[in-house]
C-alpha cells in the first residue's frame, strides 16, 4: 500500500491486547536466549547452502541410525532442526512486522514533526502581536538552539520560520 498521510489511533484496549500478545509469545518461547557478542562470534553460522546440508544430514541420519555412535542424539538433532525451521518462519514474519512498524513510526513521526513545525511558525508569528505567547514561542524554540547556522526544515523543505500550510 503506498504511503499517504496516516490517520489512525489505537484504543487503550487494543494497546493492552497487543502488549499481552507480546507477553504471550515470550511465555510460549521460554527457551529463547540472549547471546553475547563473543558467543555469536564463536558459533557456527548457517546460510542457505548449509540449510540443505543440515536437512540432508538429518534425512540420511534418520535413514541410517545404525552408523551413528550411541552417544549421538538423533532425536535431539531432529528437534533442533524442526525448531530451527519454525523459528526461521517466525523470524521472517517478525522482520516483516518490524519493518512495517518502523516505516509507520517514521512516517507518523514525520507527520507529527511537520505539524509541530507549523505550530511553532504560527506561534512565533502570533507572539509578535498577541500578549502571552512570547514565552510559548521561546519554549518551542528551545528545540533548535543546539542547531547553529541552519534553519530547521519541514517535510516539504521550507524553513521552520517560513509560512507553512498545515492541513
Amino acid at each position: 500500500m503506498p504511503y499517504q498521510n496516516i490517520s489512525a489511533s489505537l484504543s487503550e484496549q487494543d494497546i493492552e491486547q497487543v502488549k499481552a500478545a507480546f507477553v504471550t509469545i515470550q511465555q510460549m518461547l521460554p527457551f529463547l536466549v540472549n547471546l553475547t557478542a563473543e558467543e555469536r562470534r564463536r558459533l557456527l553460522k548457517m546460510g542457505d547452502k548449509s540449510l540443505a546440508f543440515v536437512s540432508n544430514s538429518l534425512t540420511i541420519a534418520q535413514a541410517n541410525p545404525d552408523v551413528l555412535p550411541a552417544s549421538f542424539d538423533l532425536t535431539e538433532f531432529g528437534r533442533d532442526y524442526r525448531l530451527m525451521t519454525v523459528l526461521t518462519e517466525f523470524l521472517f514474519s517478525l522482520r516483516q512486522l518490524t519493518e512495517q512498524v518502523d516505516d509507520t513510526l517514521m512516517a507518523v513521526s514525520s507527520e507529527a514533526m511537520t505539524s509541530s513545525l507549523g505550530v511553532y511558525d504560527y506561534i512565533k508569528m502570533a507572539a509578535k502581536t498577541r500578549p502571552g505567547l512570547k514565552s510559548s514561542a521561546e519554549q518551542l524554540g528551545e528545540r533548535f538552539k543546539a542547531i547553529k547556522g541552519r534553519s530547521p526544515k519541514t517535510a516539504n523543505g521550507q524553513a521552520a520560520g517560513e509560512r507553512v500550510e498545515v492541513s
